[in-house]
């Protein structure tokens, strides 16, 4: 599985010949500005929640890829309003697609799309393939429910924000790896603007002192696992 980082919450994920993008926030972000998004290859976009920093640029990849929406019930119908094919899923539940199954789990945040309109609730994705699994938490704070994650899955990465007032920071994302009994993060959420601008020295010392691995790639960088 491969990996790209395209600013913010945004990434690509490569499982063999099928292409997954996760909330595309990309023409909105000055950082990404290195980033085409009509370019990228999509078959499947999944979407953790409505706010406009992780569904900007959804409808436009969407349109053009032909690609499948993946969300709540509300995100997908919505997009259904505009023509776009999606599937529907809600907390708990998991289907398996032709690249492996997704589960959308519990997130703690909030969830409307620019206009005020309901995006039903936040979550987050668990992606289990014949090679690997990951969990993408979305915009979330430190909870509970990630005890739960790490007994019923052996996590190869755990994709979590760390930038801190939005979502759950650098320390709590630390505690979230040992609920989630997963020493290897990709952190995520941080830097775009000036809420969330972190440490990253001190984010990464943080995870060493720990004996963990916080990878904080560079936008447009890619990691295999």
């Amino acid at each position: 599985m491969k990996i790209t980082f395209y600013g913010h919450a945004s990434l690509g994920i490569q499982i063999d010949d099928i292409h997954l993008i996760v909330d595309p926030f990309i023409t909105g972000n000055e950082k990404a500005s290195n980033i085409d998004i009509n370019t990228l290859k999509a078959d499947y976009i999944l979407v953790t929640h409505a706010h406009q920093d992780h569904t900007l640029d959804v409808e436009a990849i969407a349109k053009r890829t032909g690609a499948t929406i993946v969300s709540n019930y509300e995100i997908v119908m919505h997009y259904d309003g505009k023509g776009l094919k999606g599937h529907p899923m809600n907390h708990g539940g998991q289907w398996k697609f032709d690249f492996g199954t997704v589960k959308y789990v519990n997130a703690i945040h909030t969830s409307s799309f620019p206009d005020g309109s309901y995006g039903g609730q936040p979550g987050g994705f668990i992606i289990t393939t014949k090679y690997k699994c990951i969990y993408i938490a979305g915009d979330t704070a430190l909870t509970y429910d990630m005890k739960l994650i790490g007994k019923n899955h052996e996590l190869d990465l755990a994709v979590l924000p760390i930038g801190d007032n939005f979502t759950m920071g650098m320390d709590d994302a630390l505690i979230a790896s040992d609920f989630l009994k997963c020493d290897n993060i990709l952190g995520y959420h941080y830097d775009t603007f000036g809420y969330i601008e972190i440490d990253e020295v001190n984010a990464k010392a943080k995870f060493d002192a720990d004996l963990k691995t916080l990878k904080l790639l560079k936008i447009g960088e890619s990691l295999t696992i």
